[in-house]
């Protein structure tokens, strides 16, 4: 079992920058692949990042690439994301999840949940 809290958002203006946190319980963290989601209101929930368990491999959605970087401690059973130059179409709320398996880019890869971050970018 793991249990993931996700802290950090808040409402920044458009350029400015903004770091989640993903505090992981659980033997299994370590294991574990790891990802960033996001669902703005009206939206599906989309891919943001993800990274292998041992933080060697980083996968980022297009839209984030250049401005966004996910990194893990395992030490601390902890899992980032950086988030520079925001935009106002990057308001949504985030969510941090654990990978099932080697799958990382859909929703279905995941079989763990955080409740989620605000991020609100205004112009």
């Amino acid at each position: 079992q793991v249990q993931l809290v996700e802290s950090g958002g808040g409402s920044v203006q458009a350029g400015g920058s903004l770091r989640l946190s993903c505090a992981a319980s659980g033997h299994t963290f370590s294991s574990r692949a790891m990802g960033w989601f996001r669902q703005a209101p009206g939206k599906e929930r989309e891919f943001v990042a993800a990274i292998s368990w041992s933080g060697g491999f980083t996968y980022y959605a297009d839209f984030v690439k250049g401005r966004f970087t996910i990194s893990r401690d395992n030490a601390k059973n902890t899992v980032y994301l950086q988030m520079n130059s925001l935009k106002p179409d990057d308001t949504a709320v985030y969510y941090c999840a654990g990978a099932r398996g080697t799958g990382v880019v859909s929703l279905k890869d995941y079989d763990y949940w955080g409740q989620g971050t605000q991020v609100t970018v205004s112009s």
